[in-house]
């Protein structure tokens, strides 16, 4: 899929950092950062542990704030209770033995957008309400999962509900947090072929958080790195290098590839 800066007819870019700061207390999580998304990029968000890829997706929701700069999205300042921002937070919680998958999904619609649902009952929402939880449901394959119990379903499953979440409301941009935390192989791949097939469906832009680049590979258009304050955007072969990375992460690093995987190895 070609991606380009800016979307149709001139729309500015679903995200553009321009001489962002962002700090969290002392710490500092990007420090006069400048780049663009284009629009209907799949980038994959990469970095240390701690480098700060869950507080750059949560300032570009606008829930952190810009300390200087700006981070807009869509041309817009960036803030709270954007519609055209799916988000898919790390779900560490217990699953609630009460909801079945329907449940789950249309809590979200007049609940909280992002995380877990507020009090919903079977029959509350209305008739177009029905007809989202229906089409988000069919557009990651999860109608079988409509009727079963949340702590009845597998992680793979679940991620599947937490993905048509992020898509209710139609938006244009999807921010992924670690989707693939405790999935095996096998089900990380197909969580990442449900990506794509989606992005390539909608022609959305996705940010997609990893802590390994090595599922995403073929996959994303580009690579976002963030480490000690810094982030680089680019192209694999050109992000991904000794130089880059050893300035990322404050240490020597060397960029193994064989056998069609990248092996990023530290000295510390």
């Amino acid at each position: 899929m070609t991606v380009s800066a800016e979307g149709p007819a001139g729309e500015a870019p679903p995200v553009r950092l321009d001489r962002a700061t962002v700090r969290i207390g002392a710490r500092t999580i990007l420090s006069e950062a400048s780049l663009t998304i284009p629009a209907g990029a799949f980038v994959g968000v990469l970095g240390p542990n701690g480098a700060g890829k869950t507080s750059l997706m949560r300032a570009i929701l606008g829930i952190v704030p810009v300390t200087a700069g700006r981070i807009s999205v869509f041309g817009r300042p960036a803030g709270r209770g954007r519609h055209d921002i799916g988000y898919m937070p790390q779900f560490h919680g217990r699953p609630v033995p009460r909801l079945d998958g329907r449940s789950f999904i249309a809590a979200a619609l007049h609940g909280e957008r992002w995380g877990l649902p507020c009090d919903w009952r079977p029959g509350r929402h209305r008739r177009h309400d029905a007809a989202e939880i229906d089409r988000v449901l069919d557009l990651v394959g999860a109608a079988h999962l409509a009727r079963r119990p949340l702590d009845q379903l597998s992680g793979g499953e679940r991620q599947r509900l937490l993905l048509a979440q992020a898509l209710l409301g139609r938006p244009r941009l999807l921010l992924l947090d670690e989707p693939l935390a405790s999935l095996d192989p096998l089900r990380a791949r197909e969580v990442v072929a449900l990506v794509q097939a989606i992005r390539s469906r909608l022609g959305i832009a996705v940010l997609f958080s990893t802590h390994d680049l090595n599922p995403l590979l073929g996959v994303m258009d580009m690579v976002l790195y963030v480490g000690r304050g810094a982030a680089r955007l680019g192209p694999v072969d050109e992000v991904v290098t000794d130089p880059v990375l050893s300035a990322l992460y404050g240490t020597r690093v060397e960029v193994i590839r064989g056998g069609g995987r990248i092996f990023v190895v530290t000295d510390g």
